[in-house]
């Protein structure tokens, strides 16, 4: 198995491809051990010290260290993580459907946010191994969570404010604002 790796806009995070599916519907994050119970993978990656955070998504796994780590030493400890779980032959995660997380339809409007959301940018930062979930829609606020390399990387904001929110007011004239929210 070969397992390819590229740098995203976050120093902290760094993008696994190991060839392969890894989630067969939706994407999983996980921000600790103990969120981490339910998918094998993830928590033989919280096995590895330093590590902060797993994200898995359709054909990648996102890992972020902590700011004192170094790459050059965690890299082949992460490499050997993934290729020991592919091979073993365990789940990514024990009930896949429910790590995509639920989302109510709330109407017109909600389903147009979605629907730009999932065309328009879940593809964009996929590419940087991360995801932005819709989280809500209150009083012309937009709420979206970013998971994975999106997940406290220092471009994140431009990418919501600048990036998001005008494309989403250009789409939706119903939208007057984007926040970030860590957990709904």
């Amino acid at each position: 198995m070969f397992i390819q790796t590229e740098t995203t806009p976050n120093p902290a995070t760094l993008k696994f491809l190991p060839g392969c599916d890894v989630m067969t519907r939706g994407t999983a994050n996980f921000t600790g051990p103990e969120e981490a119970a339910k998918s094998p993978l993830a928590l033989r990656l919280f096995g590895i010290d330093g590590v902060t955070g797993v994200f898995l998504g359709s054909d990648f796994v996102t890992v972020t260290k902590m700011p004192t780590r170094d790459w050059e030493v965690m890299k082949p400890f992460v490499l050997s993580a993934i290729m020991d779980h592919f091979t073993s032959g365990d789940s990514v995660v024990a009930d896949e459907a429910s790590a995509a997380g639920g989302e109510a339809e709330d109407g017109e409007i909600v389903a147009q946010i979605k629907e730009l959301l999932e065309t328009r940018v879940r593809p964009a930062v996929a590419q940087d191994g991360g995801d932005i979930v819709f989280r809500g829609f209150e009083d012309g606020i937009v709420y979206l969570h970013m998971q994975g390399a999106c997940s406290g990387c220092p471009s994140s904001t431009a990418t919501l404010k600048h990036g998001i929110e005008n494309m989403l007011k250009y789409y939706v004239p119903e939208v007057q604002e984007v926040r970030p929210v860590e957990d709904w």
